[in-house]
């Protein structure tokens, strides 16, 4: 080990220049060695080896998903930084740079788990709570799909009235974009929602608990922006007065190009703006019986421009972050973007998924690179992909690729239904998301207990084979995973495959069919579209 150690240290090169306080460490990856770790919505391009020619700087790019300046190896080898940190993969040299903060470097064991469990016990440390438990036990449903920018009160009924109709179990059902007067105006749209005090009481009395999505953005020239604006609120261009005489306040608002058009922006580092955003997530909770939010939006990309904050010298991914804590004043949330948020009791979901087959074979990579950066509280996009542009035509749809969706959700710590199985399907298919979305709820118990030790022990609920078998060559396996210790799960990611090969670690294990393999090899079984393939180990 001291020699390990000794050869680690003599592999970093570091460099502080005085002006810009930047450091850098070179690494040279060891023979059979992969690396993980800095983006989740690349995981499926994760393991890094020897062969890898790829780059990312994580200043002010989280790529749409969560993002931790952090890398694991299969050698127990680690990087860390509390500042936004390039690494570049280059063949057998990986080089690492911040433009501020120290890197830390080091050899915490032998494999990925030691890596992993240092990482967690000095990096981010869990601090004992869990998301909302609905969010496990039960299937997630999003209004997004089936009405767009339509938000409304009696189309979010009838959707609600259908799950039940359909006899899929309800559980959290979230209202997304549009169903508020405007940006920053959080209250409900009266040409919309006529009755939205009424229409959480009848969604309470189905089983139902209510999100609303939200985001950091104020749409400009409303009274709410006015007011903003006025109180410095909001955050600032870097021209910050303006000499328009007939203005109500001299600061010069930043006006942020984002999906939904140019808005001005929360400045969540000053404490008077999340006392304000609080207070009317809170108002929204005790007037209409609203139980959390979706977080939406809050990408670090979205504050590299020249900005001015409450707090100066900050860096983009600080706003993401600012952002992010908001949510644990909430224990029924969801986020997209998070920057340095692992252990907490956040829900975090995979970035918007296409409706194709290639998006469907990333989702199990994707969500295990969350695991491994610490990420546990975990879904995978919505079933079937969340780009509402594939649903537009029903005739374009995959009804396999929505029922292998669906499968590959099932068993992973949460899973999240959008488009309406039932008016896309036909009634075989519909029968087998159903089936999926059973099996969640039958296994609700456990993905609970998953998380309660996650939130004690950082143990991801979804674990990459090298991660729960160490030292036995399964660092490239990503089209299966562990289920916390005793349950493997591997879905069908494939267009039109009816055999697939799973590779058991050694003991013996019992299929969900009822047959029992011998493991320490590779099988090979059937797969119809009626099937969800998993082994517990006895």
């Amino acid at each position: 080990m001291k020699r390990i150690l000794l050869i680690s240290l003599l592999l970093i090169t570091t460099y502080n220049t005085y002006s810009q306080n930047k450091e850098k460490v070179e690494i040279a990856i060891q023979q059979g060695e992969y690396w993980w770790g800095g983006l989740s919505s690349i995981g499926h391009n994760t393991p890094y080896d020897s062969e890898t020619i790829e780059s990312h700087d994580l200043w002010g790019d989280n790529k749409g998903n969560q993002a931790q300046p952090l890398l694991l190896s299969s050698k127990g080898r680690y990087v860390w930084s509390e500042s936004p940190i390039k690494y570049s993969f280059d063949k057998g040299k990986i080089t690492v740079t911040s433009r501020d903060g120290k890197i830390e470097f080091g050899t915490a064991g032998q494999n990925l788990r030691d890596s992993y469990e240092y990482a967690v016990a000095n990096f981010f440390p869990p601090n004992g709570k869990i998301p909302e438990k609905l969010l496990f036990t039960k299937p997630q449903y999003n209004t997004w799909i089936e009405l767009i920018y339509n938000q409304n009160e009696d189309d979010i009924l009838k959707y609600a009235q259908a799950i039940i109709d359909k006899g899929y179990p309800p559980g959290v059902l979230m209202i997304d974009d549009n169903w508020q007067e405007s940006y920053g105006t959080w209250e409900f749209s009266p040409r919309r929602f006529k009755d939205p005090k009424g229409m959480m009481k009848k969604l309470h009395g189905m089983g139902f608990k209510v999100m609303l999505w939200v985001c950091p953005f104020v749409s400009a020239d409303t009274e709410t922006f006015r007011h903003l604006a006025k109180e410095k609120m909001l955050l600032l261009d870097a021209d910050k007065t303006q000499d328009i005489l007939w203005a109500d306040t001299k600061n010069k608002a930043a006006i942020f190009r984002w999906w939904n058009g140019a808005s001005a922006c929360l400045d969540l580092s000053n404490p008077d703006t999340q006392e304000w955003f609080e207070g009317r997530l809170k108002y929204l909770m005790d007037e209409y019986g609203v139980d959390g939010f979706k977080f939406d939006a809050g990408d670090a990309g979205f504050y590299t421009e020249d900005i001015v904050s409450y707090v100066p010298g900050m860096n983009p991914n600080d706003h993401t972050t600012y952002f992010a804590k908001l949510g644990l004043q909430f224990p029924l949330n969801e986020y997209r973007a998070s920057w340095k948020m692992a252990g907490l009791p956040l829900a975090q979901r995979l970035r918007d998924k296409l409706h194709v087959w290639t998006d469907l074979e990333k989702l199990i990579p994707d969500l295990m690179s969350q695991s491994l950066m610490g990420y546990a509280y975990t879904c995978p996009d919505m079933i079937g992909g969340g780009e509402h542009q594939s649903f537009e035509n029903t005739t374009t749809i995959d009804e396999e690729l929505v029922v292998r969706s669906a499968q590959v959700h099932a068993l992973m710590p949460m899973m999240q239904f959008s488009v309406a199985p039932w008016r896309v399907l036909s009634e075989e298919n519909n029968q087998f998301c159903l089936e999926a979305a059973l099996l969640h709820a039958k296994m609700g118990n456990l993905f609970l207990e998953l998380a309660e030790e996650a939130s004690r022990t950082g143990e991801p609920i979804v674990k990459p084979m090298a991660l729960a078998y160490p030292n036995s060559g399964y660092e490239t396996i990503k089209d299966q995973f562990m289920l916390g210790n005793r349950i493997l799960v591997a879905p069908v990611v494939k267009k039109g495959e009816r055999k697939r090969k799973v590779i058991l670690p050694k003991g013996k294990w019992l299929a969900e069919n009822g047959k029992t393999y011998r493991g320490g090899r590779t099988i090979e079984i059937e797969v119809p579209l009626s099937r969800l393939p998993y082994f517990t180990k006895k």
